[in-house]
């Protein structure tokens, strides 16, 4: 294991945080369908794994919005990568993502799926850095909240590395 890698969330505390949130999403939508999207890259182990304790019907699409880049800083520029396929008029939407930091990317995508005419849409996040926050914005459902700190693991990233490892690490850079 890198040196630079610190323990920070176990794979079973995810899971355990994970089942908890699908329980919530179950009893609030019971027999309505569900569109979760994902966005990717960071988002996708959150999603496949929560889905694996939805009863509701659902149904996934994704979307891939970048403010990173190489970087372990947020450049508050936002990229649409990826848009989503399915229509969402009418429908109930839950956007799944890895980290809500700033604010600046979940409120860029609430916009764009809002116009798109959801019936509702609520957000989910594995991660919650309040701290960090530049624009307000709460998330529906949350994993777990943290100070701050660069994470990595569970699908999120640094440059593209790290995704890989079932546990979540605090990312100390090497000088």
């Amino acid at each position: 294991m890198d040196d630079h890698l610190i323990p920070f969330i176990t794979k079973d505390n995810i899971e355990k945080r994970l089942k908890e949130i699908a329980e919530e999403i179950n009893k609030e939508y019971g027999k309505k369908k569900v569109i979760l999207i994902g966005i990717l890259k960071g988002a996708f182990m959150v999603l496949a794994d929560l889905i694996r304790y939805l009863n509701v019907d659902t149904r996934i699409d994704f979307i891939q919005a970048s403010s990173y880049g190489s970087s372990t800083v947020s450049s508050g520029k936002i990229n649409i990568i990826k848009d989503v396929e399915m229509d969402l008029k009418d429908q109930d939407v839950i956007i799944v993502e890895d980290i809500l930091d700033t604010g600046i990317t979940l409120n860029f995508i609430k916009e764009k799926i809002e116009e798109k005419k959801p019936n509702s849409l609520k957000f989910l996040v594995l991660i919650d850095k309040k701290m960090r926050r530049k624009i307000p914005f709460e998330a529906d459902y949350v994993g777990f909240t943290i100070e701050d700190g660069f994470i990595v693991g569970y699908g999120i990233d640094v440059d593209e590395k790290y995704r890989h490892l079932p546990d979540i690490f605090i990312f100390k850079e090497k000088r």
